[in-house]
């Protein structure tokens, strides 16, 4: 049965270009025919049952392709739509490799509530688009905020909405005293009340989090401490996914019982067990009892299997079963599936794809610690470290070199930060073995704690990239034979082309209209790295092409599913060309879309020469979907120029200057004003060539600023340059201070000569402990002692903190008189609870054969200062004080 065709000139039947297939999953079944509709249908005018939304979905001229449940997998071709609640299902990916749309069955009734075709990326069951199903309003937001918030929720699958509806599941507000919230409150919607910070905490982190700490009218996030106990929320992903091993045979299908004969996950299958799984005959016999008995075969051949088992990522059958698209897993996944008499992709849990033989490269040198994980979520990550070689420690010491925790406040997070421990969440560990690469501990996702979640909710989420596991364990056989590069070529280049090519009305388009494009992507072959580019033609005055809207690909299918194109072998270019190809389908049919605009394709903007769009005779209309969020204005005046602002010729850093103080709005405006002087005002000691400051001062800013050797001037010259609105010379504003240099005892361009000597590296290669409540705060000289190149750490006088002695840098020099006595530092305070760790702390020197000295912070601050290794005996503390 083929769509439905209107007449010409007659608008067709809605669903005239779908071609459905229907998912049966534990949410959508037969046995739940009649409550399906109803779930669909958020709008009581809108109640439908299973068979009544099919029906209309035929009477709007769709063809249901799935009018019966049949096991085994998806025929692919002639489906323009599949309709599942989950992506865990067995040809989620080869539809996404076909270009075929993955929709909730929400799409379905949407499209019916617009009477037109809905955006299906907003209804997908990608678990990776994790706000879809939400659906937002915004009240009494900052303008930016507001367009912040839209934008990562429409990014991520979500929707928005400019009024409430019964569809809005969050309303975004600070406070309830408004409308929207009161209209919520009285007509008692199913719809939550959430600060705008939990939308924050879910894009930083990548996933979605519990919204109840974020609840208004009395947000949890606001009335509680952090050290209060965190409430901890069940984790299904992680249900007989903890561990590698397998154990013994679940229990639900172990015993005879009636749920054996049910058994039809294996229905229609071909299963072959590897030999490395290490099984004995009798438990292999029970396993394999159990797959014929629920309609499946046991097979001796990879290549006439459906199924693949194993334990480890190698050999000749692991990388045959991985290039040929197999349903490549383990025994724990094997379980899984007899357990639940349900199929799950085994890159759906990372655990339950085949572990390497060898670690991780990079990982064999860590050793990890966990903290605030809890059950099965905190098994899960002790098997993961082990999976990808590191060294998994239940209690922490200082030679350990990460900490993995679900919240900040715990005892092993204060020693971590003490002993300068790598400190992150669990996504670090998971995405590094999902890539089998390290990845960056930079990247803010990997340290973001947000307040009041343990981030053990949201444990077991990530999956296993395939892109990353082919290129490290199956990359495509250099062997592959002609015949199947050139198959597997026609295949990807005729998916390609059909999602650029097909017309609305589903039939190709000539190939002799491509001819009048000004512009025509090329498939010759490609570098890796490169784009196609895109072939200029001759210049005439032919009429543009105009390509009608592409209607969605229909997969017909070439050769083998799943199987990925050789880059190895002769004919290699030419697959890369086609898989770029593939990639740019869908800029090709937004190419093709912007071409119907009015006057064109604007490209950055329509030309001021250009009349506005406004006088051509039609109004673009926007998407009733997006338009809201982030359509453009209508009638809007062309872009302009923007007025760009000199490149600074100085990077200033100010300290100690009194003429903002209290005054917001000033420092605004005279900021502006220094910057169009071209003077940068920057907060980064690290990143100034100017210091201004009243006096030598010592303050953090200024004692970190001298060990990078900037012009230090005096604060006149900010002044200056304000009042008379015209940038100063420096040199007639160098600081000059002589009575604080005769206090401290030093030149300061005398410091400045040395610190350009220094390089940064005054302290290389020394550890010097803070006390944590020293004045100033551990922070500040932290900062000040890291600025020179040296290591802080605070001392606590825990248990197991080993003292470091001052290592040998590069540039020690060999000459005895030239060395220094391997003195060990603490800079402390005078207040009773920091003498307690004096006598400590020498003793745990003292047994490394070194000398403790406890230091007032007048010396850090002296030596930072004058940017040499200066002593003073009234320097060092003693108990009589």
């Amino acid at each position: 049965m083929e769509p439905a065709k209107a007449d010409a000139g007659e608008p067709g039947p809605l669903f005239a270009q779908v071609a459905f297939n229907i998912v049966r999953s534990a949410s959508l079944s037969d046995e739940d025919a009649n409550q399906v509709g109803y779930n669909l249908c958020p709008l009581p005018e809108m109640k439908l049952t299973f068979s009544e939304l099919a029906s209309q979905i035929e009477a709007e001229g769709g063809v249901n392709c799935s009018p019966e449940p049949t096991p085994g997998r998806i025929p692919l071709k002639g489906i323009s739509h599949i309709i599942s609640t989950t992506s865990d299902f067995p040809d989620y990916a080869a539809a996404g490799d076909a270009l075929i749309p993955v929709v909730k069955p929400e799409w379905v009734t949407a499209s019916l509530s617009k009477k037109r075709l809905a955006n299906p990326r907003q209804y997908s069951p990608d678990p990776r688009l994790f706000f879809s199903g939400v659906t937002v309003c915004c009240t009494d937001l900052p303008s930016g905020d507001k367009d912040a918030i839209i934008g990562g929720v429409l990014a991520m699958g979500g929707l928005y909405s400019g009024h409430v509806t019964r569809m809005v599941t969050h309303i975004v507000a600070l406070t309830e005293e408004n409308d929207k919230c009161d209209f919520v409150l009285n007509k008692k919607l199913q719809c939550k009340i959430v600060l705008p910070h939990w939308f924050d905490d879910c894009l930083k982190l990548g996933k979605r989090i519990d919204e109840r700490p974020y609840l208004l009218p009395n947000p949890e996030i606001l009335r509680k401490a952090p050290e209060e106990p965190l409430r901890v929320l069940e984790n299904a992903d992680l249900h007989g996914a903890s561990t590698i091993k397998a154990g013994s045979l679940p229990s639900p299908v172990g015993s005879p019982s009636p749920q054996r004969q049910e058994l039809k996950v294996f229905q229609g299958k071909k299963v072959m067990m590897s030999q490395d799984l290490e099984v004995g005959p009798r438990l292999r016999g029970t396993i394999e009892g159990l797959i014929a008995s629920g309609g499946g075969q046991i097979t001796g051949s990879v290549y006439n299997a459906d199924i693949f088992v194993c334990h480890y990522r190698e050999g000749e059958e692991y990388q045959i079963a991985s290039r040929k698209g197999k349903d490549v897993g383990n025994l724990p996944w094997l379980y899984h599936l007899l357990t639940h008499n349900k199929w799950t992709s085994p890159m759906r849990r990372l655990l339950h794809y085949p572990v390497p033989r060898t670690s991780l490269p990079g990982f064999e040198d860590y050793r990890i610690s966990l903290s605030n994980y809890n059950g099965e979520a905190r098994i899960y990550l002790e098997n993961l470290v082990i999976a990808a070689g590191g060294e998994f420690t239940k209690t922490m010491k200082q030679d350990n070199t990460h900490l993995i925790t679900a919240h900040m406040v715990s005892e092993k997070c204060a020693a971590a930060k003490e002993w300068n421990i790598n400190i992150i969440n669990h996504l670090w560990l998971e995405e590094s073995y999902a890539k089998w690469q390290v990845q960056s501990l930079t990247n803010p996702r990997y340290s973001h704690f947000p307040a009041r979640t343990n981030l053990g909710e949201v444990v077991g989420q990530t999956q296993i990239s395939r892109q990353a596991i082919e290129a490290v364990f199956f990359p495509p056989d250099a062997d592959t034979s002609k015949e199947e590069v050139d198959e597997r070529s026609t295949d990807a280049l005729t998916r390609t082309m059909s999602a650029s090519n097909l017309a609305s009305n589903g039939v190709p388009k000539s190939s002799n209209s491509t001819k009048t494009r000004h512009t025509e992507i090329t498939t010759g072959p490609l570098v890796d790295g490169q784009t196609p580019k895109a072939s200029k033609s001759k210049k005439g005055h032919e009429k543009p092409f105009k390509a009608p809207t592409p209607s969605t690909p229909h997969f017909i299918p070439g050769g083998k599913e799943n199987e990925t194109p050789s880059t190895t072998s002769s004919r290699g270019a030419k697959d890369r060309a086609v898989a770029k190809l593939h990639d740019l389908a869908p800029d090709i049919a937004l190419y093709e879309k912007e071409r119907k605009r009015v006057g064109g394709v604007i490209f950055g903007g329509r030309r001021t020469s250009e009349p506005p769009a406004s006088d051509m005779g039609r109004k673009r209309s926007l998407s009733r979907d997006e338009g809201d969020a982030v359509g453009p204005e209508e009638g809007r005046d062309p872009k302009r120029a923007k007025k760009t602002r000199p490149a600074p010729v100085m990077k200033l850093l100010l300290s100690s200057y009194q003429r903002w103080v209290g005054q917001p709005k000033r420092e605004d405006e005279e900021r502006r004003r220094l910057r169009d002087l071209g003077i940068l005002i920057v907060q980064d000691p690290a990143t100034c060539t100017h210091v201004a400051a009243p006096s030598m001062v010592r303050t953090q800013k200024f004692v970190c600023a001298v060990a990078n050797a900037p012009i230090i001037i005096t604060a006149d010259f900010v002044n200056s340059c304000l009042e008379n609105n015209q940038l100063q010379s420096p040199d007639d504003f160098l600081m000059n201070d002589l009575d604080t240099e005769k206090r401290l005892g030093f030149k300061l361009q005398d410091a400045l000569h040395r610190a350009k000597m220094n390089k940064h590296r005054l302290l290389a290669g020394q550890t010097i402990y803070c006390t944590q409540s020293v004045h100033g705060g551990f922070e500040t000289y932290k900062a000040i002692i890291e600025a020179n190149g040296g290591s802080c750490l605070m001392y606590r006088a825990r248990s197991g903190t080993v003292i470091s002695s001052k290592s040998t840098s590069i540039d020690d020099d060999d000459d005895d008189e030239k060395k220094q006595e391997d003195f060990v530092y603490l800079i402390s305070g005078t207040t009773a609870e920091e003498k307690k760790l004096w006598s400590k702390f020498r003793s745990a020197v003292q047994e490394k054969d070194m000398k403790p000295r406890i230091v007032r912070t007048d010396w850090m601050l002296n030596l930072a200062m004058s940017q040499e290794m200066r002593w003073d005996d009234s320097f060092e503390l003693s108990e009589k004080e």
